[in-house]
């Protein structure tokens, strides 16, 4: 029997329904709410050390908020690190005398509200990924929730330090910052990496499942000179596509199916076929049913719709027994 066939019996079953779109939202939202904590913590802060001031000009005076100035002045952190002193002064200066002056006696209410200003691009601009970020967060939780009730200990890999940590008997929220799974099956070591170039590929791929351990897998760099070496180690290779919106379905699976072609071909051209899959949040109706046919003729191994806790189950046990 097909792996895919245990969770999924019809086209219908890949479809993202009208109640998956709007808990997405949400789950969006209370995601921007989360990361714009802080920004809303620091403009507090700006707005009690701004208080010191008398007049606008007064606020260079006032230690310990030039950041903030510098950010209300429009400046993001990039950009900072290719500006000198003086450009920075002269930024701040510019805010002061086209900005806060022209606010009177109201110049520290309208600098927090160019501080929040700026903070709310960067905070745009972190939300463009948040959707894949959640993604990898669910499956991530359910692949170590598989794990723990089949008795598997892991290993997982910080995505800041990329140290290897065992697992303990409280892992909440380690998805946060994980990169990768490493385990011991009763056929061998398996090590599931995010969001990693593969050297034959020359591109990203979402998730990759190798049948080596940690250490094996760092060895085997060498592969960046000869790829075939590494192709058989490489088990399953998959896309993960986290936006929840209907309008961006269509496009997510081109790309996903764009970046599961040039891995076919890629290997193919090594003699290896690695398995692949899809796993979606916003699944329209007419992809549904070109995954189903990819699933049905064996071009795709495996699939599901994110918002489908058994679904999502489904794949993560079969990814945890390959």
């Amino acid at each position: 029997m097909y792996a895919y066939r245990n969770h999924l019996q019809s086209i219908d079953d890949l479809v993202t329904t009208y109640e998956a779109t709007r808990a997405g939202f949400v789950a969006l939202a209370l995601e921007k709410n989360r990361r714009a904590t802080p920004y809303i913590a620091e403009a507090r802060a700006l707005q009690e050390a701004a208080g010191e001031a008398e007049s606008p000009a007064d606020l260079l005076k006032v230690k310990g908020i030039e950041m903030g100035l510098l950010t209300a002045a429009g400046l993001s952190d990039k950009s900072l690190a290719h500006l000198m002193s003086k450009d920075k002064i002269e930024a701040i200066n510019g805010l002061i005398k086209n900005f806060l002056e022209p606010a009177g006696a109201n110049f520290v209410e309208e600098l927090v509200f160019r501080f929040l200003l700026t903070r709310g691009d960067t905070l745009g601009g972190s939300m463009r990924n948040v959707g894949g970020a959640l993604a990898q967060r669910k499956l991530t939780r359910t692949i170590l929730s598989t794990l723990t009730i089949a008795g598997n200990k892991y290993y997982w890999q910080h995505s800041k330090t990329k140290k290897w940590i065992a697992m303990t008997n409280n892992d909440s929220e380690i998805e946060l910052s994980l990169r990768g799974i490493s385990w011991e099956s009763e056929i061998g070591s398996r090590t599931l990496i995010y969001n990693l170039t593969v050297p034959l590929v020359r591109s990203n791929v979402d998730l990759c499942l190798f049948n080596l351990a940690p250490a094996e897998l760092v060895a085997n760099k060498h592969s960046a000179i000869e790829p075939s070496v590494v192709a058989p180690y490489v088990m399953a290779l998959g896309e993960l596509k986290g936006g929840i919106d209907p309008a961006g379905a269509d496009e997510h699976w081109k790309t996903a199916q764009a970046a599961l072609n040039r891995i076919r071909e890629a290997f193919s051209q090594v003699g290896h076929s690695p398995l692949t899959f899809f796993v979606g949040s916003a699944v329209a109706k007419r992809m549904a049913g070109e995954i189903w046919n990819q699933l049905e003729n064996g071009t795709l191994t495996n699939a599901a719709n994110l918002n489908e806790e058994n679904q999502v189950a489904s794949i993560s046990r079969w990814l945890c027994s390959l």
